[in-house]
């Protein structure tokens, strides 16, 4: 087994950077409404392999807007579920469709598939480019059905307390969800990249360093992360096998 990676538990998926927001604080920069997307059968048979191997304890989808290719989304899920997957999330930004009947349809399907942790990204940022309605008809379609977690998930800006517009404008959005009996999660605080960095500088002290909260040791991978061309790690699940992938694993530092 790598050393590397010998703790790894937990599998995500890029599913596309394509989305149907444009938001100012988002740290991968500017998004189009289509483009790439994992390819969901070659990302189920990875989930199988990796699982079969390690103690995966937790998959999560997301993008970009990962349901504005549906399709995927169920098979890496049906392979999360069918694999002994515990914690298999999903996260969205619920804008995929304005079309009632097509709302349902993938509330119902994502049900069906597994998925049993939904975030809905919801906030200041996101609903100044993203209409609330379609997001609240779809939360209200996942709300009649079995699933063990639904909460919405926003982003604060400086911090879940401080005091500026943005958060105050969150603070009222997200009661159009918990009045409806959707639970509010702790959120994540904006960290200063992509977009956020070039629209929100001036609520950030960049004279201090700031590390990524997502970022990895590369000596200890604990989750790995496939992006839309099925990059991940060193390599290519298109082109590789993940456990190939895996076992060839060594850090920047201590290549060449």
């Amino acid at each position: 087994m790598n050393p590397y990676l010998q703790n790894l538990n937990r599998v995500e998926f890029l599913v596309t950077f394509a989305c149907t927001g444009r938001c100012k604080h988002c740290s991968e920069g500017d998004h189009v409404n289509s483009g790439e997307h994992i390819n969901g059968d070659a990302a189920a048979d990875m989930v199988y392999k990796v699982a079969g191997k390690y103690a995966i304890k937790s998959l999560m989808t997301f993008g970009g807007e990962p349901l504005l290719y549906p399709e995927e989304v169920y098979k890496i899920h049906i392979a999360a579920r069918n694999a002994g997957i515990a914690n298999r999330q999903l996260i969205t930004n619920g804008f995929f469709s304005r079309d009632d009947e097509k709302i349902k349809h993938v509330a119902k399907t994502l049900f069906e598939s597994g998925v049993n942790d939904i975030m809905l990204s919801v906030d200041a940022f996101h609903q100044e480019t993203i209409p609330i309605e379609p997001v609240v008809s779809f939360a209200s379609a996942l709300q009649g059905l079995d699933i063990p977690k639904l909460h919405v998930h926003p982003a604060w800006l400086v911090s879940k307390d401080a005091d500026n517009p943005y958060n105050n404008k969150t603070r009222e959005i997200l009661s159009l969800f918990t009045d409806k009996g959707i639970p509010v999660s702790s959120g994540n605080v904006i960290f200063p990249g992509g977009n956020a960095l070039k629209y929100l500088n001036e609520y950030f002290d960049l004279s201090v360093p700031h590390i990524s909260p997502y970022a990895e040791n590369p000596y200890d991978i604990t989750a790995i992360c496939v992006v839309p061309n099925g990059g991940v790690l060193n390599g290519n699940i298109y082109q590789s096998g993940i456990l190939d992938i895996i076992k060839d694993y060594t850090p920047e530092e201590k290549r060449g």
